[in-house]
């Protein structure tokens, strides 16, 4: 009751009387008023404070806000364009030049195709004075083809300089020397061993003075690269190459100080190639003091890395002791040992070579030769063959080499190293038809312990000799054999490897061979690998057609489950795994193609219901 009474006694506020419902002589339009409103706002609202900025912390917080605002807007809309190029545009007003530059890299990662936006990089390059290019190799190749092929040589040449200034990887180095060198310009293509001084580049320069016939100039780069790495990092290779040159230009004196030269200096565990080459080199040019002067040094090598790994066998120690003092109780010792030794049933192939070392030592070469004969007739073993085969070889018996090979592949046929060792005797000594009818009978063998190292060293052995045509024809034979990927991929590397006017397109059309072959191929992988190798090749060689044709014939990466059986064939559960669905797969597979359709019909309605929400929110 005290509440309604309260209530009532509220005012109740009266409506205000028109008096006059005339209407008025000048009417107002709602544009007018609506105008009016908003020109009063206009006039009420204060302009923004100027800010005044007074310390660098202050201008430190104002960058960091803006910069926050920028990337926001980024952030929430990639793709529109005038947002990075504001960003851009305002970095460039305050000097930031290289923050300018970093964010049109990243805009044209997002739109690489937008005029507008290169346009504005590339003024901002020529306002600011920046004369510098991105650091990314496969630009700069396209851009020196393209110049080429325009047949704009003098530009093509400029741009390789601006290129070389910033001292690329190697690779860039030599195609720039290529370039040169196909436009006869033999005097630019002198510098890459400035920039890259390591061994091999040393040593391909002075072959490209030597491929050019400027032999004096060469010499002199040997010369100079044997002074610039000095004692404290020298390198056996860079000898052996000196040497050789040496010995095409029949200098032998040169070639035997320089291998001298080298052993004195350096360690021993380091020298093998060097030993094995100055070896090579007295047997095919040095007298019979020069051979004898070659074995002593490799044998004394011999003898003291085998004490050290085998200081404690007594029976060495005291063949040694006596051989000292007395030759004849020695050998003695040694026909005892042998004799002792059932070698039908075992034995240790360790002594008939000390055997016939021993006999070597003594000047006699026919009882070292008979040992070891015997050693091969009562017990024929891989290290035997190998022992006699290195002193023939020392000997420079060439003809008792070949026979040893003989019985040696007689007694192993599968041993491939064999098969490659002789061939490498035959090409060594000139006699490249011999080597390559060894290959032919190795290859024909119905076993073999390494086959793929045996037609490795056949197909080098073609390149090496420059007969490309044998070599094609061995990829071809080896194809029919195998399917394997890496023998397409070494067949496509080949003939890009060459130099000719057609490598590129030969190399695309074995990628293209290698490709429909693998389409049946159980080993998805495989192909996966083929293809990603092609577009690689594509990506630094081919045209945006030929790369954008490769990339569709990628796989499509599938997550897909399995069931598990236990040993037992229990049932384990399940696992998931990748699969890869190529293009012709998906095509051929209904359930794939329908999998897919269901995908796309999903995708829509979800869009549908979106669109809907859409409508419902919107007020009327």
């Amino acid at each position: 009751i005290m509440a309604s009474t309260a209530a009532g006694k509220q005012r109740i506020p009266k409506v205000a009387k028109v008096k006059n419902k005339a209407p008025a002589e000048v009417q107002i339009t709602a544009e007018q008023l609506l105008r009016e409103a908003k020109e009063r706002e206009l006039e009420l609202l204060p302009p923004p404070p100027k800010q005044k900025i007074t310390d660098a912390e202050e201008l430190n917080d104002y960058k960091l806000k803006k910069r926050k605002g920028f990337e926001d807007n980024i952030r929430k809309n990639r793709t529109v364009i005038s947002n990075w190029i504001k960003y851009a545009q305002w970095e460039e007003s305050l000097k930031e030049v290289q923050r300018a530059r970093s964010i049109y890299e990243r805009a044209l990662d997002v739109d690489h195709r937008n005029i507008t936006l290169w346009l504005k990089y590339a003024e901002m390059k020529r306002d600011t004075g920046d004369a510098t290019s991105p650091r990314v190799n496969q630009f700069w190749y396209k851009y020196t083809y393209m110049e080429e092929m325009l047949g704009n040589i003098v530009g093509c040449r400029q741009v390789f300089e601006r290129w070389m200034e910033w001292e690329p990887e190697e690779q860039a180095w030599h195609s720039y020397i290529n370039f040169e060198l196909r436009y006869k310009e033999v005097d630019k293509s002198r510098t890459l061993v400035m920039v890259h001084p390591e061994v091999k580049n040393w040593i391909k320069y002075a072959h490209f003075e030597e491929k050019h016939g400027y032999i004096a100039r060469a010499r002199k780069v040997f010369e100079r690269a044997v002074e610039f790495f000095g004692e404290e990092h020298i390198n056996e290779n860079l000898y052996v190459a000196f040497s050789r040159f040496e010995e095409k230009q029949k200098e032998f004196e040169r070639v035997r100080i320089i291998y001298k030269y080298a052993l004195d200096r350096i360690p021993k565990q380091q020298a093998q190639e060097l030993f094995k080459n100055y070896t090579v080199f007295e047997k095919r040019f040095g007298d019979r003091r020069g051979i004898e002067d070659v074995i002593v040094s490799k044998r004394r090598f011999q003898y003291e890395e085998e004490v050290k790994v085998n200081h404690s066998t007594k029976c060495i120690m005291l063949i040694n002791e006596l051989e000292v003092k007395e030759p004849e109780r020695t050998r003695q010792v040694y026909q005892a040992c042998l004799e002792l030794i059932p070698h039908k049933k075992f034995t240790f192939a360790k002594i008939w070579p000390l055997y016939a070392q021993f006999e070597i030592r003594q000047k006699n070469l026919q009882n070292a030769r008979r040992g070891l004969g015997t050693a091969i007739g009562k017990c024929p073993k891989n290290k035997l063959f190998k022992g006699y085969i290195e002193l023939e070889l020392q000997l420079r018996e060439f003809d008792r080499c070949r026979k040893l090979y003989e019985k040696y592949l007689e007694f192993s046929p599968e041993n491939c190293t064999t098969w490659i060792k002789f061939a490498e005797l035959e090409t060594i000594l000139g006699d490249t038809e011999r080597a390559r009818a060894i290959f032919e009978l190795a290859i024909g063998q119905p076993r073999l312990d390494m086959p793929e190292v045996l037609w490795k060293s056949y197909i080098d052995s073609e390149i090496e000799q420059e007969e490309y045509e044998n070599t094609r024809g061995l990829y071809k034979r080896l194809l029919q054999r195998t399917q394997h990927v890496k023998v397409w991929i070494s067949y496509g590397q080949f003939e890009l490897s060459i130099d000719s006017d057609d490598r590129i397109q030969r190399c695309r059309q074995i990628y293209e061979e290698a490709n429909k072959s693998m389409q049946n191929c159980e080993e998805k992988e495989e192909r996966l690998m083929l293809l990603e190798s092609w577009r690689d090749f594509e990506d630094e060689l081919g045209s945006f057609a030929n790369k954008e044709r490769v990339q569709k014939l990628l796989p499509e990466k599938v997550k897909k489950r399995r069931k598990i059986t236990a040993e037992d064939g229990s049932d384990a559960g399940w696992e998931e795994y990748y699969d890869y669905i190529f293009p012709e797969d998906a095509a051929n597979q209904p359930n794939l193609k329908l999998l897919a359709m269901a995908k796309m019909w999903k995708k829509q309605q979800q869009q549908e219901d979106e669109d809907e929400d859409e409508e419902e929110i919107r007020p009327s």
